[in-house]
């Protein structure tokens, strides 16, 4: 009976732990729904008008409506677009009509068109602030003399450009661009992968009580010795 206390009680102390981490992650879903419906409202909400004072953690995802005309020059980000393969968003100035001048991401475009001309008449654009976070240690640098970039700096965009450091990405632009298709803001780049991390918690713990199962059952039979 000596035998099996040890790995018993190392079996129930291990299960413990992984069911523990797999509860915990459980909770981290739920958090982490929660969070995501309040982008998606906050997304989804009333137009607000532009800001005076800047403060990105409090305005990301700000909802806006702006009137105005895009301004001359435009940037190019290199992207890729599920179904559409290697394009370009297109950032370009926009003079709104209170005579601020900000950057707006007017939406994704073909390779090829990345230099086609653009509609720049007098527009009202529906969209979101935002402060994106596309850089990382493995991006590269920009091209700048190819006006090819491979982030949205918005410093650096709006520097660029002559705009102020906000950028609106548009969710609608009237009149429409038939050259252009709209990449609004969503949750779908935001990762949420604790349901899969607390499938792997309570796979683990079900194998190691399966596991601590079979070693004392072949520790058990081995004492009783063989059947005569």
């Amino acid at each position: 009976m000596n035998r099996i206390i040890v790995p018993l009680l190392f079996g129930v102390i291990g299960t413990a732990i992984l069911l523990s981490l797999g509860t915990w992650q459980m909770q981290r879903l739920e958090w982490k729904r929660g969070i995501l419906n309040e982008i998606e409202t906050r997304i989804d909400g009333a137009p607000e008008p532009l800001p005076t004072m800047i403060d990105p953690t409090e305005q990301k995802y700000q909802p806006v409506s702006l009137f105005g005309v895009y301004g001359d020059g435009e940037v190019h980000v290199l992207v890729s677009v599920k179904r559409r393969g290697a394009g370009y968003r297109v950032i370009a100035p926009f003079i709104t009509d209170t005579g601020r001048t900000v950057l707006v991401d007017r939406g994704f475009v073909d390779l090829e068109d990345k230099d086609a001309i653009r509609r720049l008449g007098d527009t009202e654009i529906l969209g979101n602030l935002h402060w994106p976070d596309d850089r990382n240690s493995s991006t590269p640098e920009n091209d700048t003399a190819k006006n090819i970039w491979f982030a949205r700096d918005v410093g650096a965009l709006a520097e660029k450009l002559g705009t102020e450091p906000l950028l609106v990405i548009a969710r609608q632009e009237t009149p429409a661009d038939q050259g252009i298709m709209p990449l609004p803001v969503s949750t779908e780049g935001i990762p949420n992968d604790h349901l899969q991390y607390a499938i792997t918690w309570f796979s683990l713990a079900a194998v190691w009580t399966l596991m601590t199962a079979v070693y004392i059952a072949r520790t058990m039979r081995a004492q009783k010795g063989p059947e005569l």
